[in-house]
């Protein structure tokens, strides 16, 4: 397939955006996978700790910027065009995964309030979100936890549906997000 239609793209800053975020999104699950690895009360281990905090809010703010950018950016069509149903899937997914990108940072910032923690993003002391509750934040913390193990679902179905559209189905869908363009 050749084009205009088939080769437009997302604007670069997008492109960024995206990969950025995702990168950012990883790294915020290594530091808390690989946490363990360190005893508790450990320079490494509240480093890795402090680190995913930074990469949460990071992340919140990202997806502020691309949120924004989605109202002002036209989408580029997907050549061909999907079918209905995957048009519903897709942008279901896309909405679980924005609503993934604002509630798990802000989950962990209520943790951190509540269990009277300050957070500290580059040396900014942030507002706490409510007062001290141990309880509340042990009920954050398992939401929490639970929402960040339904992303990697989330995460895992749309890079899926992004190597089928590009291998099997063979649209543009994954071209537009590239940050080279493929040669044709």
């Amino acid at each position: 397939m050749t084009g205009s239609a088939h080769s437009e793209k997302y604007p670069f800053t997008i492109i960024a955006l995206h990969w950025m975020t995702l990168l950012l999104m990883a790294a915020a699950y290594v530091t808390m996978e690989f946490r363990d690895i360190f005893p508790r009360g450990s320079v490494p281990r509240d480093l890795m700790k402090s680190t995913h905090y930074v990469i949460g809010i990071t992340i919140l703010a990202l997806v502020a910027v691309r949120i924004a950018a989605r109202f002002m950016v036209r989408t580029p069509p997907i050549t061909p065009p999907l079918p209905a149903w995957q048009k519903v899937t897709s942008r279901a997914v896309h909405l679980a995964l924005f609503a993934l990108m604002i509630v798990l940072p802000l989950l962990g910032w209520l943790i951190l309030s509540a269990e009277g923690v300050p957070v500290s993003y580059f040396g900014l002391e942030l507002p706490a979100l409510i007062g001290v509750d141990k309880s509340l934040a042990e009920g954050f913390e398992e939401a929490h936890e639970t929402i960040a193990r339904i992303g990697y679902g989330l995460i895992g179905v749309h890079a899926a549906a992004a190597l089928f559209h590009h291998y099997v189905v063979r649209d543009n869908t994954l071209a537009r997000m590239l940050p080279l363009r493929p040669s044709a």
